[in-house]
């Protein structure tokens, strides 16, 4: 990754106020890009966006990215040079409530990018992000690669895996000739600090450890790809400076993960977040909701060997440097977080570095 290369450049992220959208904004203004977030109003005030006081940090338009003529107008007047495409609907479990809306949002809203995208005479680059879910999970014990079936049978997958097919398309027929070069990013289970979104392991922890609450798991042994924010954000990162100088190669889908080498559980999450905050207990509960697949993986080696992204953290680092903004938080929630949260993006790429030289 080029720290030079985004000095100046015109970053449209959509979906800014949410958890990655909110990260990935702070670090591109760290980089020096002039920011602009497009997204719907925050849902939490303890959300990263509004404790980094994002909105008086980077430019900040809210609609929602079903409004096409609104969108168009706004890629129209700022002129992005790149575009990060992080606006959805997320949850599993309200895409089982609200399965037209989740299909309007992750679905449609991609198409709105996309048609603003190919409308546009300044876009150079677009990281259009979906999600592990897009695949057709079998639960099979080995990572899913990027040529595997795409298409859950759930809302929220079914969605995601339409959001494909749309960024396939627009690919193959508008982009791959064009001087716009665009990719797909999957990248499942990510955790950091300043997430509160429902029904998820690692919020639902600190939300019953900010309460003294026991921690509630409905499924204990099921896993996932978990992985530290900052990861993935770095391979997404890396594809926009690859696309913007014009490299073919890089159009097309990207899986982003961790190492496989161990599947860790909802369990072994819940534990280590424990360990690190110092106190709190577990409570078991059936999950009577809605289905969630127990195993799912997925294969990094297409962004390990082309791109040369690797996930640097390792499990227990990634829980660490989550507790740790949670507990910062934790002792005063009046505070900005925004210069701490800078601090551990400086921290990673510190350890980024490191690790890098060791190898070399």
């Amino acid at each position: 990754m080029d720290d030079k290369f985004w000095k100046g450049k015109k970053v449209l992220v959509t979906g800014h106020t949410g958890f990655k959208g909110s990260w990935i904004s702070i670090w591109l203004k760290k980089l020096g890009a002039e920011v602009l977030g497009v997204s719907l109003e925050p849902k939490n005030e303890l959300d990263n966006f509004c404790v980094s006081k994002l909105d008086s940090k980077i430019k900040n338009i809210y609609l929602d990215i079903r409004d096409f003529s609104r969108l168009d107008v706004v890629f129209k007047e700022f002129k992005p040079d790149i575009i990060f495409h992080l606006a959805a609907q997320s949850l599993v479990g309200v895409a089982y409530e609200q399965p037209k809306l989740t299909f309007e949002t992750n679905a449609l809203g991609t198409l709105n990018v996309l048609e603003s995208i190919r409308n546009s005479d300044s876009v150079k680059a677009g990281v259009l992000i979906t999600s592990d879910k897009c695949y057709k999970n079998i639960e099979q014990i080995w990572g899913y690669k990027e040529n595997d079936t795409l298409g859950g049978d759930d809302p929220y997958s079914a969605s995601k895996g339409c959001a494909e097919f749309i960024i396939n398309s627009y690919i193959k027929n508008y982009f791959i000739q064009d001087k716009k070069l665009i990719c797909s990013a999957r990248a499942g289970n990510v955790i950091g600090g300043g997430d509160w979104s429902v029904n998820r392991i690692v919020p639902d922890c600190f939300r019953s450890l900010f309460s003294e609450k026991p921690i509630i798991i409905r499924n204990f042994n099921s896993t996932r790809p978990w992985q530290y924010v900052l990861e993935p954000l770095r391979g997404y990162i890396m594809l926009g400076e690859k696309l913007f100088q014009g490299s073919k190669e890089f159009s097309g889908s990207w899986n982003f993960g961790p190492s496989i080498e161990r599947a860790y559980t909802v369990s072994d999450v819940a534990n280590e977040i424990i360990k690190n905050w110092g106190d709190g207990n577990i409570a078991i509960e059936e999950n009577k909701s809605f289905h969630e697949s127990c195993l799912l993986q997925l294969d990094s080696t297409k962004a390990r060997i082309e791109l040369g992204w690797k996930p640097i953290l390792t499990f227990e680092e990634s829980i660490h440097f989550t507790t740790k903004w949670y507990k910062f938080l934790y002792e005063d929630i009046k505070r900005d977080m925004h210069d701490f949260c800078v601090k551990q993006i400086e921290d990673y790429q510190e350890i980024e570095s490191n690790r890098t030289s060791e190898v070399r």
